[in-house]
């Protein structure tokens, strides 16, 4: 193997190593091949930090950048362990931070008239206006990502919950439902308008195709617009807003007292799928009540006190 075809077989086996995790890496293998054929053209055999910092500093914004070069330091410390003259270069050198902004919530009531203009979907008297009521209610009731919900099929309904298989991030988890919203998603099953669908999907069409993302994104703008939703401090209302606002309503209806804070966070990520609790505790921003909480116990801590 001639020496500057080093790196890229390297970057061969983490891809391959990490993929047996059950990680997809689409962008993760984008960046860091072209990284190899930077280093190839280098005639560097090894990750050299001066030569991450120059493929890194390609990108063209900082967030950018960020994710160049901290894709190639992750590969570099696996690198490390089988060939110690691969360098390592230090985290964070662009000193980028995300930033996520407060999550758009609803009211009850808003999801009450999200509800209502979903009866009123034309045609009149067609399938639609049940298959969208059922899928509103569920991703409110339940929390799950768009994706997750569209991506059912009926063997994944049980008397428990819903199985949701390998999704983001790669988890199987169950997702208990109440018996209500059994009972919901069983009567839409049996719906006399509904056609069988080739592959058991829940959400399907009139035709029994399967639900798109693409039709139910534009079909909730319009559902927005005729429940005269209002964009709140320049959030407008999205689909994922109800996964925010599930969450959120889970953590005000938590007993007092942190130490019920902590449980219940573990749980909601566990519920939600979260791949960490890093996430989770994002939440807590529009949760005011338990941040306040938060806050004079760590004021409380700093100044010599008991937290």
């Amino acid at each position: 193997m001639a020496r500057e075809a080093i790196v890229i077989a390297a970057v061969e086996s983490y891809l391959a190593l990490r993929r047996l995790a059950g990680f997809t890496l689409s962008n993760t293998e984008y960046l860091l091949r072209s990284f190899a054929r930077f280093a190839r053209d280098r005639e560097e055999s090894f990750v050299r930090t001066t030569t991450a910092l120059a493929w890194a500093s390609q990108g063209p914004s900082l967030a950018q950048r960020h994710t160049r070069y901290e894709t190639v330091r992750r590969f570099a410390v696996h690198a490390q362990l089988d060939e110690p003259q691969h360098e390592s270069p230090p985290a964070h050198y662009f000193g980028y931070r995300t930033t996520r902004r407060p999550p758009r919530l609803y009211t009850p009531t808003e999801i009450d008239r999200l509800l209502a203009a979903a009866t009123r979907l034309p045609p009149p008297d067609s399938f639609r206006p049940p298959t969208y009521v059922t899928l509103i209610s569920l991703l409110a009731a339940t929390g799950l990502r768009i994706s997750e919900a569209l991506a059912l099929q009926v063997s994944d309904l049980s008397g428990d919950g819903f199985v949701i298989r390998k999704t983001k991030f790669q988890k199987t988890r169950l997702v208990p439902l109440h018996a209500t919203a059994i009972t919901g998603l069983e009567q839409y099953l049996r719906h006399p308008q509904r056609r069988p669908s080739i592959g058991s999907w829940i959400f399907v069409t009139e035709r029994g195709d399967r639900l798109a993302y693409r039709e139910v994104h534009t079909v909730f703008r319009r559902l927005v617009s005729m429940a005269q939703l209002r964009v709140d401090c320049g959030r407008r209302p999205t689909l994922h807003g109800l996964r925010h606002t599930f969450a959120v309503r889970v953590l005000e209806a938590t007993p007092t007292g942190r130490s019920h804070v902590g449980q219940s966070m573990r749980a909601l990520a566990t519920y939600l799928g979260h791949v960490s609790i890093v996430s989770t505790y994002w939440y807590l921003e529009a949760t005011p009540e338990l941040l306040t909480d938060v806050a004079t116990a760590s004021e409380r801590f700093v100044s010599g006190g008991q937290p």
